[in-house]
């Protein structure tokens, strides 16, 4: 079993940056495949990043690229989400997931991560 809590969230103006992070128990997190959805109000959960094994490790939701920064601390079993030049679109809540099995072209699917942290809500004012 895995355990996961996000914390770093809050309200933050547009152009300002936030990092979240996520900390795994149960499983070392050399052995887990992570990603970062978000879900904003009336709308699904969404992909906004992935941390997988080998080249090139991290995936980027179009929306995100160039902004936002997914990265791993293997010693703390914690992974980040660095968020910079926020804009209101961002507000949501964030949730990492993980899964033990890499699911190839389903990276980006809330399905392929069999565990999920409770989310921790970003507000992105104007």
């Amino acid at each position: 079993q895995v355990q996961l809590v996000e914390s770093g969230g809050g309200l933050v103006q547009t152009g300002g940056a936030l990092r979240l992070s996520c900390t795994a128990s149960g499983r070392a997190l050399t052995s887990l495949i992570m990603g970062w959805f978000r879900q904003a109000p009336g709308k699904e959960r969404d992909f906004v990043a992935a941390s997988t094994w080998g080249d090139p490790g991290t995936y980027y939701a179009d929306s995100v690229k160039g902004r936002f920064t997914i990265s791993r601390d293997n010693t703390k079993n914690t992974v980040y989400l660095q968020m910079n030049s926020l804009n209101p679109e961002d507000t949501a809540i964030y949730y990492c997931g993980a899964t033990l099995r890499f699911p190839g072209s389903r990276l980006y699917a809330t399905g392929s991560y069999n565990y999920w942290g409770q989310g921790t809500q970003v507000t992105v004012s104007s």
